[in-house]
């Protein structure tokens, strides 16, 4: 049995201020010592830590100084001194407080935490990583059916070689091709022939005619004669026109595609020439005005033009042959009322891709590339294609020889004396 300490008597006053000041305010929280770190102090309150061993007489004399608190003061609860196996803390005698694991937080440095976390990593990192089951599973099943050894569909990447060009807007060529797609139908034209008295399509067609003769004669820009029409075509669909007039809404309109997309723009007076003088100034005027006036100035619209340049341009390898095989099929079907009516924008420049490859005997006829860009597919192209390769194979018979005229030059490769394709107009 431990020897008893002997305690020397204190006054009642000092004993007060001691043990008060030990109750009170410098009572450490019942804690595990040996789970815990030592916290830093809080500036203004420093902690005051035991430094004394905790031997038996020391723990005894702990214990008779609390025993001896708790009688002077009843609010206060006995406290007892238990000894653990190596280590001692003070408990409550009433009800032992015992920290669950759960609980128990050990306050530690940043820097602790930060090494820890480091040794994990290098642990981690050490280890060959483990793949998941499924990632297992997905690759025998590839192994077993052969799927690694199969080509893939690649598509190319038509706009690698103009990532320096900056008139090329790589940057956001992909997002204003899916905005023309989105907006094409509201500059697409419906059936007007039934609402115009004095005009057929037969009269249409002689005026594309004109209008592309006219359009080779002052060498303007493609895009120019795609804008006409497309002018000629929304207009005749809000507004009746008589016969006589309908040159005037050519001329008229072709000037301002012109003032719309050339640099040096034809004049009034080079346009009354070549009709002849058969209206003066103040009528092409007035009919520019109303043109505009109907079409709310709407002339920013997607033509068969900017999808055929980018649709040439995915057509890969491409060469001048083809280019010059998609505009010549292009402008056949610009010109034929048959076309404009049923198919938008899109599938026309589309189908005289189509169709220019099967002329030329390309192979394959359609790409990964193409379907990609173009968002049709070759069983969508094909009646639209038909219909082109039927007008090229009756450009012989046809009476209206502008457009055989203008791709039969060297120039132009002379696609328009090459014979139609024949898997078409037998398909």
């Amino acid at each position: 049995m431990a020897s008893k300490a002997v305690v020397p008597e204190q006054p009642i006053g000092a004993a007060k201020q001691k043990n008060g000041q030990a109750e009170g305010k410098n009572r450490r929280v019942l804690r595990d010592i040996g789970n815990l770190a030592i916290a830093p102090a809080v500036e203004g309150k420093p902690q005051n830590q035991i430094t004394r061993p905790v031997t038996r007489s020391f723990g005894a004399q702990l214990l008779e100084n609390a025993q001896a608190a708790a009688e002077k003061y009843n609010s206060k609860k006995p406290v007892a001194l238990k000894e653990c196996a190596a280590k001692a803390s003070i408990v409550t005698a009433k009800e032992t407080v015992k920290p669950k694991k759960e609980a128990v937080v050990i306050i530690s440095s940043d820097e602790e935490e930060i090494c820890k976390s480091k040794k994990k990593v290098k642990e981690g990192s050490s280890k060959n990583p483990t793949k998941t089951l499924t990632a297992i599973l997905t690759a025998r099943s590839k192994d077993v059916c052969g799927l690694d050894k199969k080509p893939k569909d690649l598509i190319v990447d038509i706009d690698a070689a103009d990532v320096e060009n900056e008139l090329a807007a790589v940057e956001y060529i992909e997002d204003i091709y899916s905005f023309y797609k989105l907006t094409e139908g509201e500059a697409r034209v419906h059936d007007y022939m039934d609402s115009q008295p004095e005009i057929n399509s037969k009269m249409r067609a002689i005026l594309v005619d004109w209008l592309i003769e006219v359009h080779k004669k002052f060498d303007l820009m493609p895009e120019s004669l795609y804008l006409t029409i497309n002018i000629v075509d929304r207009f005749l669909s809000v507004k009746t026109v008589p016969r006589r007039e309908l040159q005037l809404v050519g001329i008229s309109s072709m000037l301002i595609a012109c003032k719309y997309e050339e640099i040096w723009a034809p004049e009034v007076s080079d346009f009354i020439a070549l009709s002849d003088n058969t209206y003066v100034r103040e009528q092409v005027l007035l009919m520019e005005k109303a043109i505009l006036g109907k079409l709310e100035w709407y002339l920013t619209v997607p033509t068969p033009y900017v999808f055929l340049v980018r649709y040439i341009k995915a057509s890969v390898p491409s060469d001048q042959e083809l280019e010059n095989m998609a505009f010549f099929l292009a402008e056949l079907g610009l010109m034929n009322y048959a076309t404009i009516i049923p198919y938008c924008t899109s599938m026309i420049s589309a189908s005289a891709v189509y169709a220019a490859r099967c002329t030329l005997n390309k192979s394959p006829l359609w790409t990964p590339t193409l379907k990609h860009h173009t968002g049709y597919s070759e069983d969508q192209l094909l009646e639209c294609a038909k219909l082109l390769a039927s007008f090229h194979s009756g450009v012989v018979e046809n009476k209206l020889k502008a457009v055989a005229r203008k791709y039969s030059i060297p120039e132009r490769s002379a696609v328009a004396m090459l014979p139609a394709a024949k898997g078409l107009l037998s398909a």
